[in-house]
């Protein structure tokens, strides 16, 4: 008999992404229940129901026809970066020069390429409890380890100064945030924000911040990008959530100029280049005709929030802290899963997928502070479909 093949030990540190096993139970439950009065509502995935629009389409589509297709510079095409350094300076009113960002293969190239070119061997890496599991699995992959601080509601679930401060070690390189947050959908105060790296700063360390969901900010004291604070501050973003653009693979990085060289000979290396036709099509993005209309959407996804929100908490799924962005409701399971006879949101979401035929998400996945006690809803899907998950809801909690 064979040796059975032996698995790196990089590749068995990265735990397992429950989402996804829920997921699969979901998909398989749908397919029984397609055709009757209850098929799944899937509220478990962040994954806009809005795609690319109009023009967007239509650039993909006579790139190709044109044979626009060959290899970009790593760094991504210039007309690309230059665009995002516009949508900077029209949206944020912050200038952020086009040699500072690198285009990428989705937020996950950015991640991934960020913690290769700053984490070492044993280097620590703070990140918030709860916070989303794969950036903390980018940290692992660069032979890191994060190290999760728990957090609180008063704290909007975010790191602050003072636990940066308290948590900083010998081992520690700097802290890894995201704001909005997933699976919360909260922010971190502008003020507060610039105080943690203050922190990281005096320490010698680094501030990186995923801003995927800054672009669907409903409040206008949490939508400012962490750019405007400091050149020093490393910020990753995506076409994935306020541009609809989920499947094309399609992200970027901003990063201080003495690290663009490096992140350069990395991305050479490691991914080439982005996708060339989600290159040019994402030019598009920032047509004044596409602007407005991903605004309609952002508006869109703010209604659906101030729906589905209070209907969670009538419902006694309370959520602690109203989302300023995203497309999230982080709510608290615990009086249903007492009145349910419930372990805790693992046994929740199982069961609220199997008796209303609500697909959500179970906390665990996303730390091990208090997430046993949460579950994550995404209201990333129609105002009908979220009308319809609250009624399944209450008839299945409140019968």
């Amino acid at each position: 008999m064979p040796e059975p093949m032996r698995i790196a030990q990089r590749a068995e540190r990265i735990e397992p992404f429950y989402v996804m096993e829920v997921a699969k139970a979901a998909s398989a439950l749908a397919r029984e229940v397609a055709h009757t009065e209850r098929p799944v509502i899937f509220l478990n995935i962040g994954e806009p129901d809005f795609t690319a629009p109009p023009l967007v389409q239509q650039a993909a589509d006579r790139c190709i026809r044109q044979g626009q297709t060959q290899y970009t510079q790593a760094l991504g095409t210039d007309a690309l970066r230059q665009a995002i350094s516009g949508w900077y300076a029209q949206r944020f009113g912050v200038q952020v020069p086009a040699r500072r960002i690198v285009v990428t293969a989705g937020a996950s190239a950015a991640l991934h390429l960020a913690c290769l070119a700053l984490i070492e061997q044993g280097d620590e890496v703070l990140m918030p409890d709860p916070s989303y599991p794969c950036n903390r699995h980018f940290v692992s992959a660069a032979e890191g380890t994060a190290v999760l601080v728990p957090t609180t509601a008063a704290e909007r679930y975010q790191l602050s100064a003072a636990k940066v401060a308290a948590a900083w070690g010998p081992h520690t390189r700097g802290v890894l945030l995201a704001s909005p947050s997933n699976p919360t959908g909260t922010s971190i105060d502008p003020t507060e924000l610039r105080r943690i790296h203050e922190v990281v700063s005096a320490r010698g360390g680094v501030t990186l911040i995923d801003e995927i969901y800054l672009g669907l900010s409903h409040d206008e004291a949490y939508g400012q990008t962490a750019l405007a604070i400091s050149d020093d501050i490393i910020s990753i973003n995506s076409f994935s959530k306020y541009f609809n653009m989920t499947g094309w693979r399609l992200g970027w990085l901003v990063v201080p100029e003495a690290l663009v060289g490096v992140v350069e000979r990395l991305a050479q290396n490691l991914f080439i280049c982005a996708s060339t036709v989600s290159q040019q099509a994402a030019l598009a993005c920032f047509e004044p005709e596409s602007l407005a209309l991903y605004e309609q959407r952002r508006a869109e996804f703010k209604a659906r929030r101030d729906f589905f929100i209070p209907a969670l908490n009538a419902l006694g799924l309370t959520v602690p802290v109203m989302p300023d962005g995203a497309f999230y409701a982080w709510a608290d399971c615990r009086a249903a899963c007492a009145r349910l006879g419930l372990k805790d949101s693992w046994d929740f979401a199982h069961a609220a997928l199997h008796q209303a035929h609500v697909a959500i998400t179970p906390g665990r996945d996303f730390g091990t502070a208090e997430t046993a006690h949460f579950v994550r809803f995404s209201t990333a899907n129609s105002m009908a479909e979220l009308q319809a998950a609250i009624e399944r809801l209450k008839a299945w909690l409140n019968p």
